[in-house]
């Protein structure tokens, strides 16, 4: 759109003057102000604080004007979901303020109708605790006892997200505001690239059924490519991704013409050549052989966190991977659930919106599991799937997650206005595509700063959340502190709708009636 400006403005300015000095002397005042025009878009491509000026030089100030309508219009006509029904636009407004350091509070009191089923809230304590005698930076410690290099974990980090998905400016932002941060960035199974290592931020290198950095030509699992990447200084854990949210069980096409030489030579494929990443691992093909696979990425790492990454599905599956653990005496030492909710650009719209557990409903059962087989403490639990408030954090954590992962937020933080257009390498604010025309937009220091403001007052909210239910360490939040509105005169905790299970209770042959089945089915040996 840049070079298209500049054309179209060198065209009518000569044209317009050249039609004052011949034909008119009228269109003098008219080149005037297309000069002044001209003026407006050039400083428009100059400045470095909105991505949408400077990719659309004077057009892309009428989001702006719509910005400034609020609520009636912008609302109405930009924050609406794909098919038109109405999302939370007060999550959105405060990620969006607090990236760019705006005023977060809200005029008039709640916007949200607190009598709709779905309403959601948390009980407050006559006696709260005081925000400023509170940890304003909680974090959680990642590795078990077979763990040599445990981590520090913050309760918000980036979630998955690869380089070709996201541009490079989009992953140079995202670490660096990781890095000013002090929380953790996961690289997605794309590979580490050069832009996750050059701001040096915390990086969580995610490995996917593809095996990119750490493969063969033939695509197999490779202990040598592997561990070259696991020792880095900036990988703090590594997550052996076994589905995810968007597309569980659902493989994943690298086109040739979109697999560059940089591309190949981060994810180690021949360049040019369509890559396929199959939906099952091939290095394992039982919860046993799972274990023991672990066991070897933790080895290889020089005794790095190592856990695994999965949407619920067929209960018994996760059951059985439980029963493993107990049966070799290896534990990951972390597990990430991430709820069907999740978004890509690059799956089937029936995986995207009918295939996994949502995120609260796998997030308890997994949490459930863990205690009633006496091994949760051996596992931190990370919950991912559309974090992107204080309160969706604590709503996690009373389920029992010990930490999150945001990934939209973080998009929006440095620029996403969800266009919709992920999936076709034409992002306008140069966060999810390749073109450099678009991404170059997206100037890197000034969206450092604005992932560093979101993380940073999401995390200082959900601080003051937890003190006001009375509350001094996140780990005492439980699933009797948040109600749902169920019916319109019906509310129910979340200890009633996802009741909880009694630690050791699967050991002992108390297992609820809920789990008998599974249970049964389940097998250390076998997935079915």
């Amino acid at each position: 759109m840049k070079k298209e400006f500049i054309l179209f403005s060198i065209i009518t300015t000569i044209l317009f003057a050249a039609l004052a000095w011949f034909v008119w002397s009228g269109f003098w005042w008219i080149l005037g102000v297309e000069i002044i025009l001209v003026g407006v878009g050039i400083a428009d491509m100059i400045q470095k604080k909105h991505t949408i000026m400077r990719n659309y030089p004077l057009f892309g100030r009428i989001r702006y004007w719509m910005e400034d309508l609020r609520p009636k219009l912008y609302q109405y006509f930009i924050e609406s979901d794909i098919d038109g029904r109405p999302i939370n636009r007060i999550d959105r407004s405060t990620i969006y303020q607090r990236a760019k350091q705006e005023t977060d509070t809200m005029p008039f009191g709640t916007q949200l109708d607190v009598y709709a089923e779905g309403y959601e809230w948390m009980s407050h304590s006559i006696a709260p605790k005081d925000f400023h005698k509170l940890n304003h930076h909680p974090k959680v410690k990642v590795g078990n006892g077979n763990c040599k290099q445990p981590y520090d974990l913050s309760i918000l980090n980036v979630s998955a997200m690869s380089f070709g998905s996201l541009s490079p400016q989009a992953i140079m932002a995202l670490n660096g505001g990781a890095k000013m941060g002090g929380f953790a960035h996961n690289t997605g199974e794309g590979g580490i690239s050069p832009y996750h290592l050059k701001q040096g931020g915390n990086l969580i290198w995610q490995i996917g059924t593809g095996y990119f950095g750490a493969r063969d030509k033939e695509g197999n699992f490779n202990a040598e490519a592997y561990r070259q990447n696991a020792v880095r200084p900036e990988v703090k854990m590594i997550e052996l991704k076994l589905s995810q949210g968007a597309k569980p069980g659902h493989g994943g096409i690298l086109p040739g013409k979109k697999n560059t030489p940089e591309i190949a030579a981060i994810r180690l494929v021949e360049p040019y050549t369509t890559v396929y990443s199959p939906p099952y691992h091939s290095a394992f093909s039982t919860p046993t052989e799972m274990m023991q696979f672990i066991k070897l990425l933790r080895e290889q790492s020089d005794g790095k966190p190592v856990g695994f990454k999965l949407c619920v599905g067929r209960k018994h599956e996760f059951i059985a991977i439980c029963k493993a653990m107990l049966a070799t005496n290896i534990y990951p030492d972390f597990i990430t659930v991430d709820g069907g909710e999740g978004g890509t650009g690059a799956a089937p719209q029936e995986f995207s919106n009918y295939v996994g557990a949502p995120l609260m409903d796998g997030l308890a059962f997994v949490v459930n599991i863990l205690k009633g087989f006496g091994i949760k403490q051996h596992i931190t639990v990370i919950a991912s799937g559309k974090i992107l408030s204080g309160f969706h954090i604590v709503r996690a954590m009373a389920l029992g997650a010990d930490a999150c992962n945001s990934a939209r937020a973080m998009m929006m933080a440095i620029g996403c206005i969800q266009a919709l257009v992920c999936n076709t390498n034409r992002c306008p604010t140069g966060v999810a595509t390749q073109d450099q025309s678009l991404a170059k937009g997206l100037v890197v220091e000034d969206k450092i700063t604005r992932v560093f403001n979101y993380h940073e007052d999401t995390v200082k909210t959900f601080v003051e959340l937890i003190g006001a239910a009375g509350i001094d360490n996140p780990q005492k939040i439980t699933r009797s502190h948040i109600y749902r509105r169920v019916f319109m005169n019906e509310v129910r905790t979340f200890e009633d709708i996802f009741p909880s299970c009694e630690t050791n209770c699967f050991v002992n042959g108390n297992i609820p009636d809920r789990y008998k089945d599974d249970y049964v089915m389940a097998k250390a040996d076998s997935w079915n």
